[in-house]
Parts: structure tokens; C-alpha cells; sequence
């Protein structure tokens, strides 16, 4: 997949089915909006495209919000690209696009910038100036101005809801991480970079690769069974594990942070971009009477994790 921060299309990308939205999360109901393109893509034999924006648009006019993202931009790319997407256009949300009236962005990003064949949206897309922009106004100005305009109504999840990313913050929220995986299509994540931390977990036979969440959606705080995975040489190498997610009251720690102990693991990991599924929650974050009772636990935690992720398919 090609990424361009731009929406400059050279010749040979002109003329590409462009699936437009934030798809924060890529979930199911996102998937079948990009796979609608897809599929219109493959028909016509020419390349499939994503339209999306960063910094999402909420973080622009909603900046007090705490971190709300499911998929920060690294994610996000890498699930577009599992889907087979060919171009990824990102542009720049600030001010000044924020500004652009819903004909304007038609005009000169869809036609002028792009030359997009046909756009795929979501039945609850909205865009320009004021969000006055509609699936019905690009309808009528795709008519006008000669390209394609495919609506994807809502899809609906086993039991009846509707696919969406407030609800999967609100599951992984409430520390229900297997009910946002059935939305998701897949376990939801936390990654990064590998951070040195306090050493405390090697001294007590349980080391952590700790993590720092910076955008990510805060869940809830606690004990997680988990699947770590390592990316090495182009692929992502899954270990079992147990992490605690949380701000380590028995240290009297203040920020807060993902530690994950591998099982049957000893390598180092400091400074390598690690990926944390999130499995299943076990219990709350609690603050111990002291080290011996702390490290009694972790071995019920680990255990517990171990027994959960047992009968979990390989990754």
C-alpha cells in the first residue's frame, strides 16, 4: 500500500475508487464501507483508495477530550493495508481545512486533486464546513460533476447493534475487551516503543516490557491476559502474556502505563515497537500490603492468563 499525506494524485493514481472517512478503528462496519470500494475497485481494474485525516477532526475542535483513539495512525494504516487497500490519502485536518465548505472539498479534492472515479461512504458520513455535507448532497454534485457515489447503510452486529466506534470505546471502557473484538473483527490493541521502567518486575521474577499509551483510548485500568507481538523482519511474532495496565499504587506510581510479562520469554526488548492485544480482563488494578503479597498475585494473574489464552487460535 502506498501512503501519501497529501491528496496530489499523480496520473497514475487518478481516476481510483476512494472510500472516505475517519474509520478510526477499522471495525466491521468500517470494513465494509472500504471493502464496497474494493470491490467497485476491482471490477473496474483500477486502484482501490482510502481518503481519511489526521489528526482526526475531534481532536481539532474537541482538544480537552482525553485520548480517545482506537487505532492512532500507525494502526490504522497497517489494518487498511490487511484489507487490501492499494492508496492511502491522508490529508492534514486543521483550521484551515476545517473551513472548506462540503462543495469545495467535492470539488477540489475529489475531482481537481484526486480525479476518483467513484467515492464510497458511510449512511452517516458527514463533511465541510459546519458538517453540512451529506451522502445526499454528494450524490448530486458526484451526478454534476460525472463520478460515482455508493451509500453503505448501517450493518448491524449479532443481536442487533450497529457497528460503531462509540461503542467499542465504551466496551474496552468497561473492561470488555472479547465484546469490542466481536465489533472490531479482531482483538483491540495498544502499541509502541519499549521503554525502561522502575526494573521492579526482573527483581520479583516477573519482567515487564512497559509501554507508554500516549493517543490511545484509555481502557479500563487492571490485569489483561494478552498476546504480545514482536515485529521482526517484516512480520509480527505472538507470544502469551499477562500486563497490567494501570499506574502501580503499591509503588505509589503516578503515570500510567501498559507492563506486559511474557511467558518463557528472556530476550530484551528495550526500544522495539511491541503490539498488545487485549484478551480478556481479569480483575481491577489494586494497591498491595507489600512485595510479597504483590508477587503472589502476579503468579495467580499469570496463571489465570495462561488458562484463557490456551485455547486462543494462534495469531
Amino acid at each position: 500500500m502506498r501512503i501519501f499525506r497529501h491528496d496530489k494524485a499523480a496520473a497514475a493514481e487518478r481516476g481510483a475508487i476512494v472510500a472516505i472517512g475517519n474509520f478510526d478503528g477499522v471495525h466491521l462496519g468500517h470494513q465494509a464501507v472500504i471493502g464496497e470500494a474494493g470491490r467497485i475497485a476491482r471490477a473496474a481494474g483500477v486502484p482501490h483508495a482510502v481518503l481519511t485525516f489526521e489528526p482526526h477532526p475531534r481532536r481539532m475542535f474537541r482538544p480537552d477530550d482525553p485520548p480517545f483513539r482506537l487505532t492512532p495512525f500507525r494502526a490504522k494504516a497497517r489494518q487498511l493495508e490487511v484489507l487490501g487497500v492499494d492508496l492511502l490519502f491522508t490529508l492534514h485536518f486543521d483550521t484551515a481545512f476545517a473551513a472548506k465548505s462540503a462543495e469545495d472539498f467535492i470539488e477540489t479534492v475529489l475531482v481537481r486533486s484526486l480525479g476518483a472515479r467513484h467515492a464510497v461512504v458511510g449512511y452517516d458520513f458527514v463533511f465541510g464546513h459546519q458538517r453540512r455535507g451529506t451522502p445526499v448532497l454528494l450524490q448530486a454534485r458526484g451526478a454534476d460533476l460525472h463520478f460515482g457515489v455508493t451509500v453503505v447503510g448501517p450493518i448491524a452486529a449479532v443481536g442487533g447493534a450497529v457497528y460503531s466506534s462509540t461503542r467499542i470505546r465504551e466496551l474496552l471502557a468497561a473492561g470488555k475487551p472479547r465484546e469490542a473484538a466481536s465489533l472490531l473483527g479482531r482483538f483491540w490493541e495498544i502499541e509502541g516503543r519499549v521503554e525502561r521502567g522502575d526494573a521492579r518486575g526482573r527483581t520479583i521474577g516477573f519482567p515487564t516490557a512497559n509501554i507508554m499509551l500516549d493517543d490511545h483510548l484509555r481502557p479500563a485500568a487492571g490485569v489483561y491476559a494478552v498476546r504480545a507481538g514482536i515485529e521482526e523482519g517484516g512480520r509480527t511474532l505472538w507470544h502469551d502474556a499477562v500486563a497490567n495496565l494501570g499506574h502501580r499504587p503499591t509503588f505509589g506510581g503516578s503515570d500510567l502505563r501498559l507492563e506486559a510479562h511474557l511467558f518463557d520469554f528472556d530476550r530484551d526488548l528495550y526500544g522495539q515497537h511491541l503490539r498488545i492485544a487485549l484478551i480478556e480482563h481479569l480483575r481491577p488494578e489494586r494497591k498491595f500490603p507489600g512485595i510479597d503479597a504483590l508477587k503472589a498475585q502476579i503468579g495467580e494473574d499469570a496463571a489465570q492468563a495462561r488458562a484463557v489464552l490456551k485455547d486462543l487460535p494462534a495469531s
